[in-house]
């Protein structure tokens, strides 16, 4: 029997070669080959008009670079939610029709550096998304400003520009899929991964056990699985209190990592 698909995906850009080699390959390929996980690549230029198909051009007002029109996004969008020749509210803004338990049948993401930052959270939401997931990747000086009263929301990968939204999404979407039953081999690799319980991960080893005068750490090699475990979790602590100790604020954390914490205190 084919297994369920959990997340199903459109990715709206003027470069479909990026996101094709981005999603294309590794796990999210197997991902795919499964029927987990649907992702959709979409040319916005199809919809441009005319000979030439142009989907850019110069911005009002004077100033430097091109900017996306807003006519190919806004038809692109309409045909990825399925509702073409649909009516829209006087802001222009497009409803995404209904799906049969009354929610709006697609929800629409504007990747920008104006959004807030993705994180993990994020991702575990989108995770859980049952309605189909359009992203809208900007490139360019700019996206026409009536493009934003399609998305839903606006999304970043942080206080930084690229040159268009295309690695951005296919970040999303690896990030969310990884969460998805079935797509990782190991069911519980997600699990053991970097800000899954709010803490960064803890150090990996594999042989050989001396490489350049670096000793793998002896309690990994010793078989106590609960050592293990323990070293594991004491070195998670470390590393999120080295290097990012503002997450220490919005994890759970249980009575023996609050031992644990003490004797790193003590270490130092």
């Amino acid at each position: 029997m084919r297994p369920v698909c959990r997340m199903n995906c459109e990715v709206l850009t003027l470069f479909p070669g990026i996101v094709e080699a981005a999603v294309g390959d590794s796990i999210l390929k197997r991902a795919q080959e499964k029927g987990l996980i649907h992702i959709k690549i979409t040319d916005i230029r199809s919809f441009a008009k005319g000979k030439h198909k142009t989907a850019d051009d110069a911005p009002f007002g004077g100033g430097p670079g091109m900017v996306m029109k807003p006519e190919p996004v806004f038809e692109a969008v309409e045909a990825a939610v399925g509702l073409r020749g649909r009516e829209e509210t006087t802001q222009g803004k497009i409803s995404a029709g209904e799906s049969e338990g009354g929610q709006p049948a697609a929800h629409v993401i504007l990747m920008s550096p104006q959004g807030p930052v993705f994180d993990h959270e994020k991702a575990l939401e989108f995770s859980r998304e049952t309605r189909k997931i359009i992203f809208i990747c900007g490139r360019y000086e700019g996206i026409d400003e009536r493009v934003r009263t399609l998305a839903d929301e606006e999304l970043s990968l942080g206080d930084f520009v690229l040159s268009g939204g295309e690695l951005a999404a296919a970040a999303v979407i690896e990030a969310t899929a990884r969460l998805i039953p079935g797509v990782l081999g190991d069911e519980e690799s997600a699990g053991l991964d970097s800000f899954y319980d709010g803490l960064l991960d803890y150090p990996h080893y594999t042989r050989p056990a001396q490489y350049r005068g670096m000793k793998v750490p002896d309690v990994l090699m010793s078989g106590n699985h609960a050592e293990i475990r323990r070293w594991r979790r004491k070195e998670a602590l470390r590393a999120t209190i080295k290097k990012r100790p503002d997450l220490l604020e919005k994890a759970t954390l249980t009575a023996e990592d609050r031992r644990l914490i003490e004797e790193l205190k003590n270490e130092n």
